[in-house]
């Protein structure tokens, strides 16, 4: 199914700027009010979703009980939970509404309402683990979004994850889940620390999880080496039946707190390169789910191309150059972990 100039369904709520820090933070409600303005400039036909909050039965597909039972007696207090992660007194007003509003998202995709969306979600979501808070996340917006696909009855979901730093919380959720393939790449060494070629998921899961570990310094050429060389092709053989991005925008060459070097139309070329998946296998099913991304310049321009490339606006991008030596043998360490499990790179 070619893609064409579609609607992109929004979901978005003003509660989600009352996840605020009292000091400086970098994860601040600037950043939606960056993304909301490329979404003004888009010149996309827009869908509103309405947002919602999830329920307890939502929340435990992926959460432990007493973890929820910790975050509602947070609810009304301010403070952290570790060095990174803080609470304010509406945290976990928009933890419940960002993770419900990944839901009505889907739905909205499963019901045949659009075929591509957009979740402006904050706080994010991707580091938060089964029973834990951490790095800036309270609840897992996406993997909340695809065990919810699973339970309307989706048999595959994949989710790729693009922020700069790996989604261990995501990650954990799915080791050994074999219908949700969990697919990232990230900068290496950096924050969280987990996220090596080797971690191939467990079990019935085992080469479900696929990583990409690349070194700081990281551009185009390295990220299009890898989704062509490894992303793409397992998630060609894999089918999804509806892709999910964890999309972090802090791999951005200006953000402040990462090392890797893409531009606007790197985030293009990604987005470019999960729509052909999903038109191919997903009735062009695809959610932008917003996870990180710290300079508000970079993070509304990067936002903006990966929208308008969704909506079907594609823009002309030269081919990527030759990826340095350093980050083709870091990708070809990854493709050759993986192919013990994906036939297609063997």
């Amino acid at each position: 199914m070619p893609s064409t100039a579609l609607p992109v369904g929004v979901v978005d709520d003003p509660v989600f700027d009352r996840h605020r820090s009292r000091g400086h933070h970098p994860e601040r409600p600037e950043r939606l009010h960056a993304v909301r303005a490329g979404l003004a400039r888009a010149q996309v036909e827009q869908i509103a979703i309405a947002p919602r909050d999830a329920d307890d039965d939502e929340l435990l597909r992926v959460h432990e009980a007493s973890y929820l039972d910790d975050l509602a007696r947070m609810s009304g207090h301010e403070g952290h939970v570790d060095a990174d992660t803080y609470i304010a007194v509406d945290s976990i007003t928009a933890a419940r509404r960002a993770a419900g509003s990944a839901c009505s998202l889907v739905d909205a995709l499963l019901e045949g309402r659009m075929r591509r969306g957009v979740a402006l979600l904050r706080p994010p979501g991707h580091h938060a683990r089964p029973d834990q808070a951490m790095g800036f996340c309270l609840l897992n917006n996406v993997a909340i979004a695809a065990a919810h696909a699973r339970a309307q009855g989706l048999g595959r979901v994949a989710i790729v994850d693009w922020d700069v730093h790996h989604g261990n919380g995501t990650q954990e959720m799915f080791w050994e889940d074999p219908s949700v393939l969990y697919a990232s790449i990230h900068q290496s060494p950096c924050y969280p620390g987990t996220g090596d070629a080797s971690e191939l998921g467990e079990g019935e899961g085992l080469g479900a999880t696929v990583n990409v570990p690349l070194s700081a310094g990281a551009g185009d050429a390295e990220y299009a080496a890898a989704f062509e060389r490894v992303i793409v092709p397992v998630l060609d053989e894999f089918r999804p039946e509806l892709v999910l991005v964890s999309a972090g925008f802090d791999a951005h060459r200006n953000d402040p707190i990462a090392g890797m070097r893409l531009d606007p139309g790197s985030f293009a070329r990604m987005t470019r390169y999960l729509l052909d998946i999903a038109d191919r296998h997903a009735s062009g099913r695809i959610a932008l789910m917003l996870e990180g991304g710290y300079d508000l310049s970079g993070l509304e321009s990067s936002f903006l191309a990966s929208l308008r490339t969704l909506a079907g606006k594609r823009p002309a991008l030269p081919a990527p150059s030759t990826p340095g030596a350093i980050f083709d043998r870091e990708i070809e360490r990854a493709r050759r972990l993986v192919s013990d499990h994906w036939p297609t790179l063997a």
